[in-house]
């Protein structure tokens, strides 16, 4: 009798709607809301603190390390999604992942406030890593069981409005843990996104009845499955123990530049490697196969738009420290200038403003079946961020010409083009992900769609600190080649939309 009722209860949690959405919505919306502050509070600073002088508090890094170094941890974080999803299809269930990835992101970003040796720092940014590939992949997945059965454009419309909650905190968290890093310490500042992410906890277990029976167990087929899974997990969790303290010994030293171009080269073979996998050994119908297909070309798309996208923590970082006029409301700093993580906030206002009316676009359009097939969305996308950086090509050549600083315009409008082609693609292929991944695979398919932003989040760490910490002389050929890379594969993505829908079979 009591679980009858118990079952009553969870179905209801699942079924009461606001504003058309299950309630269940709003809180993942603020789990990520608090997920993300912490990120884009830690990561505002992050090459900030790294290239600035001990004197000031930071570790004296040059342009090209400390770039290699945000490379490998933003590339960290996502590649943790791929075990990250494993973990919740095998073992925890998508609820108990997302609340564990919690925890560490919180500890992590704790060890990065602690003033001690620089092995602390890196053992934080390791541990923010995997708590992040516990939480970001699984609490998407929650967001796609919510909406089983439900069309696309609805589809579409949640995680449009999900994205909020992520831009959100991602708006937020410049102006306080970067304004607390740049003006009283960076460390301070990563103390502050360890308290945000502690909130998120306390706001997701306050609220999680909300989602009813979603995401309570893993995917596994038998005990004996799961038996060997914890023994897996059990033994990768030992051996990188070993390694950590091996290194932190000193008994190894790790060539930081060697370590990032290794790790781009494993990332490559092990998407490569996922995605065979799956075709081959994975037991699927033909259908099944040209979905999984698809998923792969969205990867490729994804990997190079976050390689550009991301050189706003990198490149476009560095230019607006060093080539941007920033005596707007100066006199309230000592510096005279107002810090440099504010314009990490240009693109989460853009999103809050827009991902409304995109939101609203997409559910109109399908009323009428004039809703823009997903590759043409990743098309628009990529063309949009290849016309982001002619923008900072101009920029860059007006530095030269005239030998000023320009004017935040110009890095507005760049996030801007940015932001459009972030809303065209991103959520889409979030939503996209959860509806073509086969059901046995949809934790892992996600978490693979992170690995493409890993391999993006290296290269725009790699390519940003040569970029931002190079020659202005050099930098209009380099916007001008991404800006071709970034146009071209938009265009390319237009004129294959026909037949990469077809093999989506009818699932958008």
């Amino acid at each position: 009798m009591n679980q009858a009722v118990d079952s009553a209860v969870a179905a209801a949690s699942r079924t009461r709607m606001i504003l058309g959405h299950p309630r269940g919505l709003a809180t993942l919306f603020f789990t990520e809301m608090w997920e993300r502050f912490s990120y884009y509070g830690m990561r505002a600073l992050l090459l900030l603190f790294m290239t600035a002088a001990a004197a000031q508090g930071g570790l004296g890094m040059n342009a090209a390390k400390g770039g290699a170094i945000y490379g490998l941890y933003t590339a960290g974080v996502y590649l943790c999604s791929l075990p990250g999803g494993w973990v919740a299809d095998r073992l925890l269930g998508l609820r108990r992942s997302v609340f564990w990835g919690g925890v560490l992101i919180s500890l992590g970003n704790l060890l990065l406030a602690v003033p001690a040796r620089i092995e602390l720092f890196y053992i934080g940014l390791l541990v923010i890593s995997l708590g992040t590939g516990m939480l970001k992949p699984n609490v998407s997945c929650l967001v796609g069981e919510l909406y089983q059965g439900d069309t696309g454009s609805r589809r579409d419309s949640a995680f449009s409005i999900y994205y909020l909650g992520i831009n959100l905190g991602a708006l937020i968290a410049p102006f306080v843990a970067g304004t607390i890093g740049e003006t009283i310490g960076y460390r301070w500042g990563f103390f502050s996104a360890g308290i945000a992410m502690a909130l998120g906890l306390v706001q997701y277990r306050a609220t999680g009845h909300w989602l009813g029976e979603a995401g309570l167990l893993p995917q596994v087929a038998s005990e004996r499955e799961r038996r060997r899974a914890w023994g897996i997990l059990i033994a990768s969790v030992t051996l990188l123990g070993i390694a950590v303290a091996v290194a932190a010994a000193g008994a190894v030293h790790l060539d930081v530049m060697q370590l990032a171009s290794a790790a781009g080269t494993v990332m490559v073979t092990l998407a490569v490697a996922f995605f065979g996998s799956v075709l081959l050994f994975g037991r699927l119908t033909a259908a099944e196969k040209k979905r999984v297909v698809v998923i792969a070309l969205f990867f490729i798309c994804a990997a190079l738009f976050w390689a550009g996208y991301e050189q706003a923590g990198s490149s476009l970082n560095l230019f607006a420290r060093d080539y941007t006029d920033r005596s707007w409301l100066g006199s309230w700093f000592s510096a005279g200038q107002h810090p440099v993580t504010w314009y990490q906030s240009v693109q989460p206002v853009f999103v809050l403003l827009l991902a409304p009316l995109f939101a609203w676009a997409w559910v109109a359009l399908g009323k009428r079946r004039r809703d823009p097939p997903a590759p043409a969305k990743f098309g628009l996308g990529l063309a949009q961020l290849g016309a982001s950086f002619a923008v900072m090509m101009i920029a860059a050549q007006l530095v030269i010409s005239t030998g000023h600083k320009v004017l935040p315009g110009w890095l507005i409008l760049t996030y801007l083009l940015q932001t459009t082609g972030e809303l065209c693609l991103s959520p889409i292929g979030l939503s996209n992900v959860t509806k073509l991944a086969p059901p046995r695979f949809v934790g892992q398919m996600m978490g693979t769609w992170f690995l493409g932003a890993a391999i993006g989040n290296l290269v725009a760490g790699l390519v940003g600190g040569e970029v931002g910490g190079g020659s202005v002389a050099a930098m209009p050929a380099q916007y001008l080649q991404m800006a071709l890379v970034g146009g071209g594969t938009g265009v390319l993505m237009l004129l294959l939309a026909r037949p990469v829908r077809a093999w989506m079979g009818g699932f958008e």
